[in-house]
């Protein structure tokens, strides 16, 4: 940690774009920048300027209490700093946290941190449609309005770690918030995740959920396989088909000439290759996307794989 930042509670992401840091002492210094507020969203949120001329959003209870443009800010009230590289997303998640009641706001940050902690990078703009749909969530289950989640059963068995963060931040908000969200949310909030992982949209990241459980569903039944969802193998092939099906919804083509590994796997694993062969058929049926050689069998060695587990 850079001994320019000094906080008794300071946590730095300084590999990722966003550089989070969270305050719960008395003061807040970098380098000593003077923070000059910019614009005032609410009275618990701000954006300020700072000398490098970058804006960043700043949040903490009662923070803009009677401030306006151009005022400095109270350090002792800091208790969120956000410094992103994008204008834009500093734009929406200013527009954002205006709309919302702070503690909703803190409970979305805790959840994220705990994401980070176990997957690892994170796409900014977690920030922004996590806490959006957090803040609707509970807004409909106080209203007793809830939304099923279609894509349930496939969430938990092709991302349990996103729903397992996402059961996790149910008893957060439960106990933070004091609102009970159905399981279905826990679905949602792990597919949030996921797309944060892949760079996506929430739309292709659901397409893509469909295509895995298609594929997974035509290798069990061709083959007559039962799946050890726990073994090595069968979560390799998840992470495969993963991104695999995201390359084929944007029309990514991956091509190798290597005529022969293909026929080395072709003649090595017959039953994989023309399991693979149907995958492919049922693809450019569906989905109007041939699959190239070297798809076909990267498909076939996973399938494979999963083929000897589950004899």
């Amino acid at each position: 940690m850079d001994s320019e930042i000094l906080t008794t509670d300071c946590y730095c992401f300084g590999r990722q774009n966003l550089i989070s840091w969270h305050l719960s002492g008395s003061g807040f210094f970098v380098f000593g920048v003077h923070m000059q507020i910019a614009k005032v969203l609410n009275n618990n949120v701000v954006v300020v300027v700072d000398e490098q001329q970058r804006e960043q959003v700043v949040m903490g209870r009662g923070l803009a209490f009677q401030k306006r443009v151009g005022d400095s800010l109270d350090e002792s009230k800091i208790e969120k700093v956000f410094a992103l590289q994008s204008d834009e997303l500093v734009g929406r998640l200013g527009e954002l946290l205006s709309q919302i009641p702070l503690e909703v706001m803190t409970t979305c940050d805790r959840i994220i941190d705990l994401a980070r902690g176990r997957l690892g990078k994170l796409q900014d703009s977690l920030y922004i449609t996590l806490t959006d749909h957090c803040h609707f969530a509970i807004e409909r289950q106080k209203k007793g309005l809830a939304i099923r989640n279609v894509l349930l059963w496939e969430i938990k068995r092709l991302y349990p770690k996103e729903f397992e963060l996402g059961q996790e931040a149910r008893a957060i908000i439960a106990k933070r918030l004091g609102v009970e969200l159905a399981e279905d949310e826990a679905g949602f909030i792990a597919l949030h995740l996921v797309t944060a992982q892949l760079n996506s949209e929430m739309p292709e990241v659901m397409h893509v959920t469909r295509v895995m459980q298609e594929i997974l569903q035509l290798v069990k039944y061709q083959l007559t396989l039962n799946y050890d969802e726990e073994s090595l193998s069968y979560q390799r092939f998840v992470t495969h088909l993963k991104f695999f099906a995201q390359r084929m919804l944007t029309r990514t083509v991956v091509e190798d000439d290597d005529v022969t590994l293909h026929s080395a796997v072709k003649d090595n694993y017959p039953k994989a290759w023309k399991c693979a062969e149907t995958v492919a058929r049922h693809l450019q049926k569906s989905y109007q996307r041939p699959l190239t050689t070297e798809e076909i069998m990267f498909l076939a060695i996973h399938i494979e794989r999963v083929r000897k587990e589950g004899r």
